[in-house]
């Protein structure tokens, strides 16, 4: 639900610049039913004159279409389906039950207030990466030096916290993993990071990206690994990552090359 009318027509506003038709640019206030956000969901694959599906916002409830999704529909009508934060949810389970790469991306409100950065990166990532290393121009901080390749998966850590026990959690195997996370206390990112490390998902990965974890500081974030786990993979921090203005479009299920000697992320695709 989206209450800043304002804000939403900004958005509109800003993409129909950069030279996107808006398909569907009804504001509606109204708090929708899970039955309702999938019929959405699916009838926007569905449209024959739809390339991209950008959700309007993150919130919370993702989890709960899971079981109602026709995965089938999703794959036979293959869109760019992009978002962020509670979308992380979607992003992950679509590409896994579909093979088809997903955009953690900036949602619709975001363009309202949008960054040169951030726009630069959703053209290259929608256009097909012409630049390959999405770290151009971003900050990023080595933690742990290393050279690894794996595919890409990631979001909001919470949210994807919430899956890991389901027949949805996020399989880390092979995977460059990237995290971020907002306006949590410590202690609550430490008992969502402790449930990935008792659940094995860090055992298997090739390299992690932690982005902004807004609020925190990130020592006190990577401290929490470092205390519990052998870092044996390269580990590095782009705050370009995350619920702020600039942000990097990333491929979700998409196969690249961590160089963190480089300060380099190269897209495969």
């Amino acid at each position: 639900m989206i209450k800043n009318k304002k804000e939403y027509e900004r958005g509109i506003k800003k993409l129909t610049e950069l030279g996107f038709e808006i398909v569907n640019n009804n504001f509606s206030p109204k708090e929708l039913s899970v039955e309702e956000k999938v019929y959405q969901l699916h009838q926007a694959f569905l449209r024959k004159d739809v390339d991209i599906i950008l959700a309007q916002r993150g919130g919370y409830g993702s989890i709960k279409l899971l079981p109602y999704i026709d995965f089938d529909i999703i794959k036979n009508n293959v869109k760019k389906f992009c978002g962020f934060s509670d979308i992380s949810a979607l992003l992950n389970v679509i590409f896994e039950r579909t093979k088809i790469i997903t955009y953690h991306s900036p949602v619709l409100i975001n363009f309202a207030n949008s960054t040169k950065f951030t726009i630069n990166s959703f053209l290259n990532a929608i256009s097909g990466f012409q630049i390959k290393n999405v770290f151009k121009n971003a900050k990023v901080e080595v933690l742990q030096h290393g050279k690894v390749k794996g595919t890409l998966k990631g979001g909001n850590t919470v949210t994807l916290t919430s899956l890991i026990g389901t027949k949805w959690e996020v399989d880390t195997k092979d995977t460059i993993l990237f995290l971020e996370e907002v306006d949590e206390e410590l202690y609550k990112v430490d008992r969502a990071l402790t449930q990935w490390i008792l659940a094995g998902k860090f055992d298997n990965i090739k390299g992690l990206i932690l982005g902004n974890f807004r609020k925190l500081k990130i020592k006190d974030v990577y401290r929490i690994l470092k205390e519990q786990i052998k870092i044996n993979f390269p580990v590095v921090y782009c705050p370009y990552i995350g619920h702020l203005k600039n942000k990097i479009t990333l491929p979700v299920g998409a196969e690249v090359r961590l160089n963190t000697y480089k300060n380099m992320l190269e897209v495969a695709i």
